[in-house]
């Protein structure tokens, strides 16, 4: 087992407590895509004295954490997210991201395959690797119309639904034990950073 492996494996993907009194803080956000992550991200509303700055790079993995990195140069963040997804990238470069990122106090928020898994938790729960068309196709019978990766509407369109997603994700993880993020298809820690988002919103 190799030490990068065991250095991920030793994380816990668990939620920050929610019962204690939270200060206002300041969150960014470095996203893959451009659009549909930033879309969605930008959609909570946070109270006036949290400050949300989520940046869609096109980036992925490795290059993603690094541009993560070169965005604190100077910055004072509360809490720093990367959201990527495993897509069909070499395993090395996924797992190298997250080791990169824990070294450097940054939280990850991936999907194992695609971002739209977060999405498809908001109405069934799935364990069953899909290929990532399924997720749009899946998504669209569920939506009722075509879905759009660009929607600025998602977040609203699936907001009723978030506490049964949360379930979903956390059911999920649970499957995996020991984690190995790579192979565990599927999987998603989006719901942590959206519980983290929901403690400041009113």
């Amino acid at each position: 087992m190799t030490k990068q492996r065991k250095a991920w494996e030793r994380t816990s993907f668990l939620p920050r407590p929610v019962n204690r009194r939270e200060v206002e803080q300041t969150f960014l956000i470095v996203c893959e895509g451009k659009q549909t992550e930033p879309n969605y991200f930008n959609s909570f509303r946070v109270r006036t004295a949290t400050t949300v700055t989520v940046k869609g790079i096109g980036a992925n993995t490795v290059s993603l954490v690094r541009e993560a990195l070169q965005l604190t140069e100077g910055e004072d963040y509360d809490q720093v997210w990367c959201v990527f997804d495993r897509d069909s990238f070499p395993a090395k470069n996924f797992n190298d991201a997250l080791t990169l990122a824990q070294n450097n106090n940054i939280e990850v928020a991936y999907s194992n395959q695609a971002f739209e898994l977060w999405f498809l938790l908001h109405f069934n729960y799935y364990d069953a690797a899909m290929s990532r068309a399924s997720y749009i196709e899946r998504l669209s019978g569920l939506l009722g119309h075509p879905y759009e990766k660009n929607s600025p509407t998602i977040y609203n369109d699936l907001k009723d639904k978030q506490a049964d997603a949360i379930k979903n994700a956390e059911r999920l993880l649970s499957l995996y034990v020991p984690s190995s993020p790579a192979r565990d298809d599927p999987s998603t820690t989006v719901h942590l950073l959206v519980q983290e988002l929901n403690k400041f919103v009113d």
